[in-house]
């Protein structure tokens, strides 16, 4: 059985929206997604919340074999009309578990000289968004530096997030999710210290 998605589509997506945007102009900020909807196993509130929001018919979603033969694959599928694909470079927007050796951030699609925007939103799906390894953020919607600690992500995750500021203005943009809440880290936010 599919579960439900928003009990009023325009109000929570609206609110949604706004909180992501809000996210990715203050990267590295706490913001809860609204909608108070319960996500299909595998999701976070907050991804399952922003993928409702963001993906139609015309944005793949690449999702884990698990997760994307299972019920969350079926919940997108049935409310937001997208295609699930199997290669990640083919995505607009992925969910990947923080902890998931694979695929390297690499393997998403990170944009063209054209059109640096066609790039993956990837959604990393943390064990918290604080307690973890420090990392300081500079770069655009950032006054001087900002510290953040996330928790639940594979070893060498941060080494691949600053490969992939290098190649600003190409690279993914990323969600950090946990609960009800993301962080945003526009491909622009530069990792300036990590361990």
């Amino acid at each position: 059985m599919i579960g439900p998605g928003f009990s009023d589509p325009v109000f929570q997506s609206q609110g949604a929206f706004r909180a992501l945007l809000a996210a990715l102009a203050e990267p590295g900020t706490r913001h809860v997604l609204p909608g108070a909807i319960i996500p299909p196993e595998g999701l976070q509130a907050a991804t399952a919340t922003a993928l409702l929001t963001l993906a139609d018919y015309e944005t793949p979603i690449w999702l884990p074999p698990t997760l994307r033969d299972g019920a969350a694959g079926a919940w997108l599928r049935f409310h937001c009309g997208a295609a699930l694909v199997s290669d990640p470079a083919q995505a607009a927007f992925a969910v990947i578990d923080g902890t998931a050796p694979e695929p390297a951030l690499a393997a998403f699609d990170a944009g063209s000289d054209q059109f640096p925007d066609r790039s993956t939103t990837l959604i990393v799906q943390c064990a918290a968004l604080k307690g973890g390894e420090a990392v300081t953020l500079t770069g655009p919607g950032i006054a001087t530096t900002r510290v953040i600690a996330p928790s639940g992500l594979r070893p060498g995750f941060w080494a691949e997030v600053a490969a992939n500021n290098e190649a600003y203005p190409l690279g993914i943009d990323l969600l950090l999710s946990h609960a009800d809440a993301v962080l945003g880290l526009p491909r622009s936010t530069r990792i300036v210290e990590f361990a």
